[in-house]
């Protein structure tokens, strides 16, 4: 086989499958200056950041011009503290955030070396190293703003511009964030890197565009970015809107949390549509609804300051009630053989979902370590039955989302390296809920109107089970050796797609 044969074989391959160039930015940076008290550059001292919660240390060296760099950094709390023979040492805390540059520079006093570095108060780093238009939703708003679903997306709204599908309790939508006046679709979801994308069906976050549910488990997530303009070159298929989330890690500290909340219809007011239809029909029920939001999750230390763990479980179980009203002509009993009326009434409409993830952090030095994470996500959805479509016609609409994680990143100096391995499966399973009975489906004029209604009795009519698969390799590199200018190189990305 010659050589540009097997050179046009290789392109048509990588046609075949493209490259998923899923987003990286799942940690922050801190740089600045070290300078004496006569703001002279200090070469040659060291920096540390050791993370507050694991006792995990990076450092780095002063150059020439006094300035220093620590990329990669996991998002949390951070001691900085700096050291050279003849200077008094000092430490300062600075709080990471997820793809922020912070800013921190130290003037250091010449004198004697003291054992004990003086920890200095200033103002706080502020993130002011790029050109994204981007809000960040932290740690502490996560765990303290209340929504009634556990929705980590609802706090996108933080953002400007940034609108969350309504939760109402007689509403058929579903659970998307969109921005800029752009549809869901246009939308897109990085966790820990690794894309959220349906690439399937509708676009969007996967399984989001048909599921009342939450596409993560909210106690996982440990803080997120949302980008609504200046996008930058790694992300991709996004036209209005990004987040870019970073789960959470155990620590030194064994910990956890459980939750658990209920709310019914007592615990939900009637809307404005809702009052006038009580108010004019004496006949108006107000719609059954109940929610039951569960959650757990443990972290903590397998080895100090090296091997932590992680996991969480979430679950969504949701109760509502589909009105199936067949009102056929009256008068022509005998052409209702089969009676329609007995297929009405209320009907429980059961969503259940659940959501598993599970982290393993191994420090292996100051300068790399490794993560080890899955998820699933597991939902049933008994739907799209009322008015005169019968229960019996309903859809047992069931998805599942599941992927896991291979990540290695270190750094040498200015240069930080970030690999991984990654596989991920989104399935979409429709089916009939009660199949093998024939559907059948009668028209007629609805009575006192001239408006013509079908209605449908026995199983729905498909069943359908799609599958999106993804394996990928993917190695970045990120040179910030320029204080003021950042390269990174996307490298050796291997995706294989099946569905």
């Amino acid at each position: 086989m010659s050589r540009y044969r097997l050179l046009s074989i290789l392109g048509f391959t990588l046609l075949a499958f493209p490259p998923s160039l899923n987003a990286q930015t799942t940690t922050g940076t801190v740089r600045g200056y070290v300078k004496d008290q006569n703001g002279a550059p200090v070469a040659d001292a060291d920096l540390q950041a050791r993370q507050i919660t694991t006792g995990v240390v990076r450092s780095a060296t002063t150059r020439s011009d006094g300035s220093y760099i620590l990329p990669g950094l996991v998002p949390g709390d951070y001691e900085l503290t700096v050291r050279k023979i003849g200077f008094t040492p000092l430490r300062r805390p600075v709080t990471v955030q997820i793809g922020a540059t912070m800013a921190a520079d130290f003037t250091v006093q010449a004198g004697a070396v003291e054992l004990q570095a003086v920890t200095v108060e200033s103002a706080p780093a502020i993130e002011m190293r790029t050109s994204e238009v981007a809000t960040n939703v932290t740690s502490r708003q996560i765990e303290q703003l209340p929504t009634v679903n556990r929705n980590f997306l609802d706090l996108a709204t933080l953002a400007p511009g940034v609108s969350v599908s309504e939760d109402r309790i007689n509403s058929t939508g579903f659970r998307t964030f969109s921005a800029g006046g752009a549809s869901a679709n246009q939308s897109h979801v990085f966790v820990d890197g690794s894309s959220l994308k349906n690439d399937l069906t509708g676009g969007g976050v996967a399984g989001q565009d048909a599921s009342r549910g939450n596409p993560f488990p909210r106690n996982a997530i440990q803080e997120y970015r949302v980008i609504t303009q200046n996008f930058k070159a790694e992300y991709q298929k996004a036209s209005s809107a990004i987040i870019t989330a970073t789960t959470r890690s155990g620590s030194n500290t064994w910990s956890g949390n459980a939750l658990f909340g209920y709310q019914n219809k007592d615990l939900v007011s009637l809307d404005t549509f809702q009052l006038d239809q009580q108010k004019h029909n004496p006949a108006f029920t107000e719609p059954d609804f109940t929610r039951y939001v569960t959650s757990f999750s443990l972290g903590g230390p397998f080895i100090r300051n090296k091997l932590f763990f992680f996991g969480s479980y979430e679950g969504n179980y949701q109760n509502r009630s589909n009105l199936v009203q067949i009102t056929p002509a009256t008068g022509f009993t005998g052409i209702d053989t089969v009676n329609l009326t007995q297929y009405n009434g209320n009907f429980t409409s059961p969503f259940r979902e659940t959501l598993l993830f599970g982290k393993l952090s191994y420090a292996l030095n100051e300068k790399s370590s490794a993560e080890l994470s899955f998820n699933n996500r597991h939902e049933t959805d008994i739907r799209d039955f009322s008015g005169a479509r019968a229960y019996s016609a309903a859809t047992n609409f069931r998805q599942n989302v599941s992927s896991g994680l291979l990540r290695y990143t270190r750094v040498m100096g200015a240069l930080l390296n970030e690999a991984k391995i990654e596989y991920s499966r989104f399935q979409r399973n429709p089916s009939p809920n009660t199949p093998g009975t024939p559907a059948r489906f009668y028209t007629y004029l609805k009575p006192a109107t001239t408006n013509q209604e079908t209605a449908w009795i026995g199983s729905d009519v498909s069943e359908q089970d799609f599958n999106q698969k993804r394996v990928g390799l993917r190695d970045d590199i990120t040179y910030s050796g320029k204080q003021q200018h950042v390269l990174r190189d996307c490298t050796t990305t291997i995706a294989i797609r099946s569905g």
